[in-house]
């Protein structure tokens, strides 16, 4: 294993933050009952501060746990292409709050 043990429990920490906030952003849109869906489509949108180039698969790859909340939520069955694609992210800027968004559609 590459990498400090604190360091890989600040990560993992992180990663189930991230889950859990994504499953109670869904239910909390829902207002606690989430109808499952057939198929979804989820387009990450990541805001920067700055303006420079991005690895498009590291960004992906930081997602996977909240596709995992998504799944957590009842939204979608699993996270398998069969129920859920996952688009290529697209990055912009927002000097003021950094931040990723997920966009939703339901496909069926």
């Amino acid at each position: 294993m590459t990498g400090s043990l604190g360091g890989r429990i600040a990560k993992s920490k992180a990663a189930k933050k991230q889950r859990s906030l994504v499953k109670s952003i869904i239910e909390n849109m829902h207002c606690g009952y989430v109808p499952r869906v057939k198929r979804i489509s989820v387009k990450p949108i990541f805001f920067h501060q700055t303006h420079r180039k991005r690895d498009e698969d590291n960004a992906t790859g930081s997602l996977k746990s909240a596709y995992d909340g998504i799944v957590d939520s009842k939204l979608v069955k699993d996270d398998s292409p069969e129920y859920m694609v996952r688009e290529n992210p697209e990055f912009r800027i927002d000097k003021h709050i950094p931040r990723v968004e997920l966009r939703i559609t339901i496909l069926e």
